[in-house]
């Protein structure tokens, strides 16, 4: 049994294991490292994601071909589908509006009342500006307007439809790292990767055209030939500024 390892000894140990063994996965172990991915920092908590735990081999061997039969792909346990689900904010920003109230209720109206309406009016008001989107021309006026306000003081200013694209799969990413160092935690092994031909990774999850693809994870137990090489890092001087 692997011993659990602190987070910066998950840290050190994962790394993107290119060659699995052939051996399973305990798939509830998994599934636990997936809530905790849920639990990850994301962008107004609205939780634009969704993870596809995928155990079936006859899909993991189609999936391996739209990845294009790496190695990662063709020789993993397990796949986890990491999906933006930027189309579902009106549903997620709902969730929080019906929780915040069911926080708020549980306490003294005179002292919630200013809180609650605040927290209301971020769900009700601000997340449908930022993200409803007429093909993009919204984004562009928000833009405009935003930028002309941003001259005379500080302001967000990333409020295109592509901005918040990047926005989704930010916290997408950020949910695949809670996922992976989670892994490396218990023992097992994983590589991300991005290439893949994402409209045939949908046909085959039966995803909607309208989602993305974050990124598809390979999980396994590493070969021994499964690191190509050393870890190489840019030197930490290079890439650190202390201001």
């Amino acid at each position: 049994m692997n011993q659990k390892k602190t987070v910066s000894e998950a840290i050190e140990y994962r790394r993107s294991v290119r060659i699995f063994k052939d051996q399973d996965l305990d798939t509830e172990k998994v599934k636990k490292c997936l809530v905790n991915a849920s639990l990850a920092p994301n962008s107004s908590n609205l939780q634009t994601w969704e993870f596809l735990h995928i155990t079936d081999k006859k899909t993991i061997k189609s999936l391996a071909k739209a990845c294009f039969n790496q190695n990662a792909a063709k020789t993993a346990n397990q796949l986890v589908v990491f999906v933006v689900r930027k189309d579902l904010w009106r549903k997620r920003a709902k969730a929080n509006i019906n929780f915040l109230n069911s926080v708020f209720d549980s306490y003294a109206k005179d002292r919630t009342d200013r809180r609650r309406n605040a927290a209301l009016k971020y769900y009700k008001v601000l997340i449908p500006t930022m993200y409803t989107s007429f093909f993009g021309l919204l984004g562009i006026l928000r833009y405009m307007f935003f930028n002309i306000v941003g001259l005379f003081r500080p302001i967000f200013r990333q409020v295109r439809r592509s901005d918040m694209r990047i926005v989704s799969h930010k916290s997408t990413a950020l949910a695949a790292q809670n996922f992976m160092l989670s892994m490396a935690e218990i023992g097992y092994d994983t590589c991300a990767m991005e290439g893949s031909d994402t409209t045939r990774v949908k046909k085959i999850l039966k995803l909607p055209s309208s989602v993305e693809i974050n990124m598809i994870v390979g999980c396994g137990i590493r070969h021994e030939k499964g690191i190509y090489t050393e870890r190489f890092r840019i030197p930490f001087d290079q890439i650190y500024k202390e201001i």
